[in-house]
Formats: structure tokens, C-alpha cells, sequence
């Protein structure tokens, strides 16, 4: 998303422009007038805006007045050759992102496209993860991530909340058991019903008993629930086949540690319904996704405008495990925002090489993700040459049609 709607009157200008554009591998969409760009400008328009002010009929300042209208967020950069102190402040008041005089050295244009196009992708980016978040569909709204895993754990949560069963939930510690087991619920016919969330660690039969009581006709979850004393064991299974009108679910870190430590019939019983959450090392690609919706949370919470992430820092987070999967990378995140993050130790205990390989691998994957399993244009995307692109694909055993949907 490189796009810059280039529209100068003066065609030779235009051209010497575009070429500075191109060169900087940005896609330059030109227009003579602003009846001919005013087709471009659109909400949902995912590139920048530089513009001439002293065209023939509609001037820059109404192109710039037209852009704020349909959307205040959409970046316009203006130009003029007769630039003066009064009108760069007048250009700057009425919100243009930037102000140059012609002609303009070519670093120079670019150093405010390069800033322009940052901003406007975080903005869209931003507005996607809230029309996420505000989406009708629990699982679309609370489990975040754009790799085949995290589709599937979406897919995963709603077929097991449609089939009305009991159910286990498993993954390694920070992977989110109680949330999913909330958006279980939520993606339920019970979804208005209560959700009442339990640790499985010296839940007594009284205890056991009331909890059912408050989740009546809704969820009851129970977190470490292999932890479940047998005797409590003993009264939830009764009161299940008594005709509990609740669903119990419980978490764990593993269904061979749950069969382990439940009793067969109650085991059994849960796991009828089974959901599993990847850990953060078997999704790489999710990484930017899940630290930029955290470093948003946290600088809501903490009410610090968060500042951007530099594509090196976003790296390093992607060469790394997280054994402490989500949590960690929420902590990571509030770090970032109040300024306390050490530099990122990008797959500690590794080489070089083997740390971008990390990188490499993840980014290969993402894009792959991004564009469906096509990987001619996965490689268009990252400008890569289609041979050194399989080339890279059979390095790291990644199949294109592993990804296709």
C-alpha cells in the first residue's frame, strides 16, 4: 500500500514528480485537475494525496477542504511555486499533513510521503481492528490473527459453541484458556446467559454446587480444572447427569495431562468438545497483529499516545518464542507504550542467521496468508522475483497451498 494521488495541472511537473515517486517504489496515480482526482478520494482510499495548490478551476485548498470531508484522516500533502510564509501557515491550519515549495528536491518530497504513508496505514489499519472488534461475531471480535491456526481456533470456538456440548479447552500457559472458553459461551444460544469462571484448585462440593447455581442456564468454566479435587469430581458428574441445564467447560494444558487427572467418566464427558490454542511460536505471522491490538489497549488504558513501531522492532518480536505467549506480549506491549522496553532480543540463544531466518520464515508465511495461498502475488508483495521467491518457500518447507481458501 505504497499509493500517492499525484495531482499537478502542469504535465512536464507531473511527470518529473512520478518519476521521484516511482523511484521510491511508491505507485504514483496522476491527475491533471481535481475533477479527475476527486474519483480517487475515497474512506476507504489506501494511499496519500499530493496535490498542487494553484490549478485552473478547483484549487488545492478545495481539494484539500473536499479530502477532510469524506475523510479527515487521509493525508494531503500540498505544493506550490510561489509559496510563501502566509499561505504554508493557511495550508497547515486547515489541516494539510504537509507543505513543500516548487521545485522540491526529491529526498525532500519523499521524507513527507514516507511519514504521510505511515500514518495512513496505521488509520486504516486501526479502523480494521475496530470494525473487528465491533463485528457481530464473538470470534472475529476476541481471538485476533490472520494466520490458517487462528482462523481455525476461530472456527474451532464457534463449531463447538453451536453443538451445545460440554467441553475442554487446552494450551500452554498465557495462550488466553479463559478467554476462549468466554467466547465459547458468547457465540452460544446461552450467550445472554451468565458466565461464571471457577479455578479448578480447591473448588469444594459446596462450592461446585453454588457455582452451577449462579451460571444457571449459561456457562460455567473451570479454569486448571484437572486440579479438581476427586470427591468434587465425583458431585459435578452427578449433577451433570442430573440434568444440569449448564455448560461446563474446562481448561488445561494438555488433553494427555486432563485424562490423566480426571476421572474417565468426567473426562469423557468434557471432551466431547474439544478446542486447542496454538501457542504464539507456532504462529509467528499473528505477532504485528496481536502487538499492535495490545500496544492500542495499553496506550487506551494508560492514556499514552502509543508511538510508532519501528519495522525493526516488530522483528525482533517475531524472532523470538514467547514461552509466555499472549500475556508476554501483552506485558511487552504496556512496556513499549510507557517507554520501559529493553531492546528486543531477537531469538535469544540464536545466531544471526538463524534469528532472520525466524524473521524470514514468518514473513514468508504472512504474506502467503495475506494473499490466500497466490503466490505470485505473495511475491509481488514483498518485490521479490518469482524464483527467488520458491527459491525461499522450498528453504523453508512452506507450501502455497497449505494457504489457499
Amino acid at each position: 500500500m505504497r499509493k500517492v494521488l499525484l495531482v499537478e495541472d502542469d504535465a512536464p511537473v507531473r511527470d518529473a514528480l512520478a518519476q521521484s515517486l516511482m523511484l521510491a517504489e511508491c505507485e504514483p496515480l496522476p491527475a491533471g485537475s481535481f475533477v479527475v482526482a476527486k474519483d480517487y478520494i475515497a474512506r476507504d482510499f489506501d494511499g496519500v494525496i499530493v496535490s498542487d495548490i494553484r490549478m485552473p478551476g478547483r484549487d488545492g485548498f478545495h481539494l484539500l477542504t473536499y479530502a477532510q470531508q469524506i475523510d479527515p484522516d487521509l493525508p494531503v500533502i500540498l505544493l506550490t511555486g510561489e509559496g510563501d510564509i502566509p499561505m504554508a501557515v493557511r495550508a497547515m491550519g486547515e489541516g494539510a499533513f504537509g507543505f513543500l515549495e516548487k521545485p522540491c528536491a526529491p529526498s525532500d518530497l519523499m521524507a513527507v510521503v514516507e511519514r504521510a504513508l505511515k500514518t495512513r496505514a496505521l488509520v486504516l489499519e486501526n479502523r480494521a481492528l475496530k470494525k473487528q472488534l465491533e463485528s457481530g461475531d464473538p470470534a472475529a471480535r476476541l481471538i485476533f490473527g490472520v494466520s490458517e491456526k487462528a482462523e481455525y481456533l476461530r472456527g474451532q470456538a464457534r463449531a463447538v459453541a453451536h453443538s451445545g456440548t460440554d467441553a475442554l479447552i487446552t494450551g500452554a500457559p498465557g495462550t488466553g484458556i479463559s478467554k476462549v472458553a468466554e467466547v465459547v459461551h458468547l457465540c452460544s444460544p446461552a450467550a445472554r446467559a451468565p458466565f461464571v469462571k471457577r479455578s479448578g484448585a480447591g473448588l469444594d462440593s459446596a462450592a461446585l454446587e453454588r457455582a452451577l447455581e449462579d451460571a444457571a442456564g449459561g456457562t460455567l468454566f473451570i479454569d486448571d480444572v484437572s486440579a479438581l479435587p476427586a470427591q468434587t469430581q465425583f458431585v459435578l458428574m452427578e449433577l451433570l447427569d442430573s440434568g444440569s441445564t449448564v455448560r461446563v467447560i474446562g481448561g488445561g494444558a494438555s488433553i494427555g495431562a486432563l485424562e490423566g487427572a480426571l476421572h474417565p467418566e468426567l473426562f469423557y464427558r468434557l471432551e466431547v468438545g474439544r478446542v486447542h490454542i496454538p501457542s504464539i511460536a507456532e504462529r509467528p505471522e499473528d505477532i504485528p497483529v496481536l502487538f499492535r491490538h495490545y500496544v492500542a489497549q495499553a496506550g487506551e488504558q494508560s492514556g499514552i499516545a502509543p508511538r510508532d513501531i519501528s519495522s525493526e522492532h516488530m522483528a525482533g518480536l517475531m524472532a523470538q518464542d514467547w514461552p509466555g505467549n499472549a500475556r508476554a506480549l501483552m506485558s511487552a506491549a504496556m512496556r513499549f507504550v510507557l517507554g520501559m522496553n529493553a531492546p528486543v532480543a531477537a531469538g535469544e540463544g540464536l545466531g544471526l542467521s538463524e534469528q532472520m531466518a525466524q524473521v524470514e520464515r514468518a514473513l514468508l508465511i504472512a504474506a502467503l496468508e495475506r494473499q490466500k495461498g497466490r503466490a505470485s502475488a505473495a511475491a509481488k508483495a514483498l518485490k521479490l522475483p518469482r524464483k527467488t521467491f520458491y527459491d525461499r518457500l522450498a528453504r523453508y518447507g512452506i507450501k502455497p497451498d497449505d494457504y489457499r481458501r
